[in-house]
């Protein structure tokens, strides 16, 4: 039988022997799934815990006031923060089609730009292969590995910002890195982050990576944010940037319409695809 926070659920042990699991040892495994899978449904989480699908959805409900996990139809996503950040090559299989068309309708705000800072992450990169080579152009990046995917290219500068290489995400922070931007007045800026919200503007997670951003941003004559859906109304630790800041808002038809009528009014065009 089951007190009233735990559930029988498989465990080790004689076969058929089960084990009470309480609610807090439950929503952690929850919580390590999506951040192991980027998402988790309802009625898989259910199943594999031997829960009702209801559980699930109380489990959520606490993860998400907890600020760690967001709901949306049918499951939820994890919330990145100070004590959790997807790494690149987690962002290299989550939602992958969405952000190959959000770099592919950015790439197109790109006008007359000469110069461009290109941030980390699996979306700039996707933008910076998309770059045009038939015109001299210089792209100012800290991602190691966006500098690789786009140095071949011959009509293309690539000026790697030093400093110190984060290993989660591939890409140069620190002293080094600001005071090299600081030295830049460049055309076009395409920036990322991990939440975005309308009242607290754009959050990264870790202090020097917000430098770096709000440093790019500093610089720039123009700002274009790109994200995935998943990224709005979501908040992290370090804020380096307002809505307003932006000409333009990227992101994927996951952001409603109505919702991204109220970013718009904040300034920027919001672009859904």
């Amino acid at each position: 039988m089951c007190g009233k926070t735990g559930h029988a659920v498989p465990g080790p042990g004689r076969k058929g022997q089960v084990r009470a699991v309480n609610a807090e040892e439950r929503q952690s495994r929850i919580l390590a799934l999506a951040r192991h899978q980027g998402r988790v449904e309802v009625t898989t989480t259910a199943v594999d815990l031997a829960v009702a699908p209801e559980t699930i959805r109380r489990d959520l409900r606490v993860l998400e006031r907890r600020g760690l996990l967001r709901r949306n139809y049918g499951g939820a996503y994890p919330v990145e923060g100070a004590g959790f950040e997807t790494g690149l090559p987690e962002r290299e299989t989550l939602h992958v089609k969405d952000k190959r068309r959000i770099a592919a309708e950015a790439v197109k705000l790109l006008g007359d730009a000469e110069t461009v800072f290109v941030d980390e992450g699996y979306t700039p990169q996707l933008l910076a292969a998309l770059l045009p080579g038939d015109r001299p152009l210089t792209v100012v990046t800290a991602s190691l590995a966006t500098a690789a995917a786009i140095v071949d290219s011959p009509q293309v500068t690539v000026l790697l910002l030093g400093g110190r290489v984060r290993a989660r995400t591939l890409a140069t922070v620190g002293s080094w890195t600001c005071a090299m931007l600081e030295q830049f007045v460049i055309d076009l800026a395409f920036l990322g982050s991990n939440g975005i919200s309308r009242e607290l503007g754009l959050t990264t997670p870790d202090p020097v990576v917000a430098d770096v951003k709000a440093k790019a941003l500093a610089v720039s004559r123009r700002r274009v944010f790109m994200g995935h859906h998943s990224k709005f109304g979501a908040s992290s630790f370090c804020r380096f940037a307002e809505v307003g800041d932006f000409e333009a808002v990227v992101t994927d038809t996951g952001l409603s319409s109505a919702e991204a009528h109220r970013y718009s009014l904040m300034g920027p065009r919001v672009h859904r695809v």
